[in-house]
């Protein structure tokens, strides 16, 4: 199963928090990499994306069909998360737009087999696959790009 996160881009400061929005230079961020993404991802990836408006309109940049999920909150712990994307038992690719410290979290947890806080810039997105091997399951990290490089 490969899991890709993607951390929302820049958004405004402010109250509530669920309706921050993006900057201007969050959406021209959310274009980047909508676009390196359009260009990786299988046709058969789920997308599955935070309640929150800057992690919406970071999905809406990417023009596919996305689910939103209340799981993927701001502040989701890293079980709701892996509950949610139904890891690692999902047959196809899935793509989480989210919020940090959760993400990082996840990555750590899913690299490591600790919660430990990683920090994952705002725009960023981690590619992690699991391998099934002779000797078991392994992730492997197989992308890390933030915005400014794509």
């Amino acid at each position: 199963m490969d899991l890709i996160l993607w951390r929302h881009c820049e958004a405004e400061p402010g109250e509530p928090d669920l309706g921050r929005r993006l900057t201007s230079k969050g959406a021209k961020q959310a274009e980047r990499m909508a676009a390196w993404l359009d260009a990786h991802l299988p046709d058969t990836c789920r997308i599955l994306v935070s309640p929150a408006d800057r992690a919406q309109q970071t999905a809406a940049a990417l023009g596919r069909k996305f689910k939103t999920v209340p799981e993927l909150a701001p502040g989701a712990p890293v079980s709701q998360v892996l509950a949610a994307v139904n890891w690692p038992d999902s047959r196809e690719p899935v793509l989480v737009v989210g919020h940090q410290p959760t993400l990082g979290t996840l990555a750590s947890f899913l690299l490591s087999g600790e919660e430990a806080y990683w920090s994952m810039r705002k725009g960023a997105v981690w590619w992690l696959s699991n391998r099934n091997k002779d000797r078991g399951a392994a992730v492997v990290l197989k992308v890390v790009l933030g915005p400014d490089y794509v």
